[in-house]
């Protein structure tokens, strides 16, 4: 994307160039210089090793070759369970560039989670590691389509199913592969949903999802690429938000991207990889970056040089873009879709000043409306349901197995116009900033009022005793329902009545007194997706249980 001067300039001069033949894997490989830097990936020594695009283009040949003489044909799915290291990129190239359908699975996932996606795509191989191999041996029997599993530390002699060495075949695989040539409409990514509205619906994307995403991920990262950038993110590879909006952009830019190190998040880590790698763009969700706040000071002891950051799958709140723009040098972007379609609403600070609590516009070359249940555009102001106008490049094609989901994900307006429902409610002004609500069912209903849970989330983080928060609506004779937090405390902070009091007497400062918190429970942790979103769905089956 071309730099602009503003908003009204970006999006009116976007035009879709989306070839009628598209391959993901060769944009984001064969494209590109084979002898510039792909990966940067952080050694536990200190040092590093670089991986040319030169290097993931042999690499990921050597599987696709592997891949077809085990038999897999076009179309079929290839699991990926792994965490951030180069063997995961090789893996989703070499299916792309085969025709196959990668499918991503996050490490957390225990054997249930994992025998569902694998039962219900059917998936015909999986790249993974001694312990997604340790989770396959609970429920290999149970998964009969399965007939490739590749270790990258070696075979496991657990009982998986006669797990292969990934290395030791791909040094025996030829290293030159000719890609096919599919369609851009033609599958090539399946991601399953959170599950946090009932069971994981596989959503299918095509090839040109990569084109999909390219005006977003450009406008939220003010104009991508530019000289000098180094992307990184913590998130896992698994997860849309970060290989279609962080990995595959920076290939697809021919941009170094770091790597990740394994193991659990340590936001001093974070601000020395930035430091040391000169990381200028990076993808950080909230859940990290609450916990990066809570270091004194960083600039003071780290010389990290950041451009460019974004942030999404949580309301970010005043606080922590105040605290961006102090301590890490940027106006933190925040950014809006969904696996089915992502990207679609963020901010770009390099011409924009979104207002308190807004998550952005309308990205350029995406259409959003605020609808009714009736398909009913909302006036300014009004609350609705962010709905996305169909056919959209970075659209999902369906639901996997599951037509009438599928449907169910569509509305038809008067005028004969197709639009995605993303189920999600927000709010757009006559500027046509947009402030999201939550989930339909996420929505307090108090009293006659409807409060979002994000809006007092992120109120309760402008207290200076709060880590991080998670709001529900429960049960209440009186109201209907009455507002409950979940409160995670700063380190040195000790549970009380009166903290809790404190608190709740600064939300209904701040907000009003119809939206603070009249419940509050002091946790250590709140139950989290894979993804990092908040899991209010289980919070309120907890609730219901206590009741009962």
């Amino acid at each position: 994307m071309k730099i602009s001067e503003s908003y009204a300039q970006a999006w009116g001069d976007w035009r879709w160039e989306v070839p009628e033949r598209f391959n993901m894997g060769v944009s984001v490989c064969d494209a590109q210089n084979p002898n510039a830097t792909a990966l940067i990936v952080p050694q536990p020594d200190g040092r590093q090793r670089d991986y040319s695009f030169g290097d993931l283009k042999q690499l990921s040949s050597r599987l696709a070759n592997l891949m077809v003489g085990h038999g897999l044909a076009f179309g079929d799915r290839v699991a990926v369970l792994l965490p951030q290291m180069p063997e995961t990129l090789v893996a989703h190239i070499a299916a792309y560039r085969a025709g196959f359908v990668a499918m991503p699975l996050a490490q957390l996932f225990g054997p249930d989670a994992l025998e569902y996606r694998l039962s219900d795509s059917g998936a015909r191989a999986i790249v993974t590691d001694r312990a997604g191999c340790a989770k396959l041996a609970e429920i290999r029997d149970s998964l009969p389509n399965l007939q490739l599993v590749l270790s990258v530390d070696g075979p496991a002699d657990d009982g998986a199913g006669g797990a292969l060495d990934f290395h030791a075949e791909l040094e025996r695989a030829k290293d030159s592969f000719t890609p096919v040539d599919p369609a851009n409409g033609d599958p090539a990514l399946l991601i399953y949903t959170s599950g946090t509205t009932g069971d994981p619906k596989g959503a299918l994307l095509p090839h040109r999802t990569m084109i999909g995403h390219v005006p977003g991920v450009d406008f939220i990262f003010d104009f991508l690429p530019q000289p000098g950038d180094v992307m990184w993110t913590n998130a896992d590879w698994a997860w849309v938000g970060a290989l279609m909006d962080s990995a595959m952009p920076a290939l697809y830019h021919g941009i170094p991207q770091v790597v990740n190190p394994p193991g659990k998040f340590d936001p001093e880590a974070a601000f020395d990889l930035m430091a040391r790698y000169g990381v200028r763009c990076a993808f950080i969700p909230p859940t990290a970056l609450k916990v990066m706040r809570q270091i004194e000071n960083p600039r003071d002891r780290w010389d990290y040089n950041l451009r460019s950051m974004f942030s999404g799958g949580e309301a970010l709140g005043t606080p922590l873009i105040e605290w961006g723009r102090e301590q890490l040098g940027v106006t933190i972007n925040e950014a809006y879709g969904q696996t089915e379609c992502n990207v679609i609403v963020g901010g770009c600070a390099q011409i924009m000043t979104p207002p308190d609590g807004s998550m952005g516009r309308a990205s350029p070359g995406h259409t959003l409306r605020i609808l009714d249940e009736d398909g009913n555009v909302q006036a300014p102001g009004d609350l609705g349901t962010i709905c996305v106008k169909a056919p959209d490049p970075v659209m999902f094609l369906e639901y996997w197995n599951n037509p009438q989901a599928t449907e169910d994900k569509f509305i038809t307006d008067e005028n004969g116009d197709r639009w995605m429902d993303t189920g999600d409610k927000a709010i757009m002004d006559d500027e046509d900033w947009i402030f999201f609500v939550g989930r339909a069912d996420d929505v307090i209903n108090s009293a006659g009022y409807r409060i979002g849970p994000s809006e007092v989330e992120n109120s309760l983080m402008t207290h200076p005793a709060v880590a991080s928060s998670a709001v529900i609506g429960v049960p209440d004779e009186a109201r209907g329902e009455l507002v409950k937090a979940f409160i995670i405390l700063k380190d040195g902070e000790t549970p009380s009545d009166a903290l809790a009091a404190e608190i709740q007497e600064h939300v209904k400062r701040r907000l009003a007194a119809h939206e603070f918190p009249r419940a509050v429970e002091f946790v250590t942790e709140v139950p989290m997706t894979t993804t990092g979103k908040i899991q209010r769905r289980v919070l309120r089956e907890r609730e219901a249980a206590k009741a009962s």
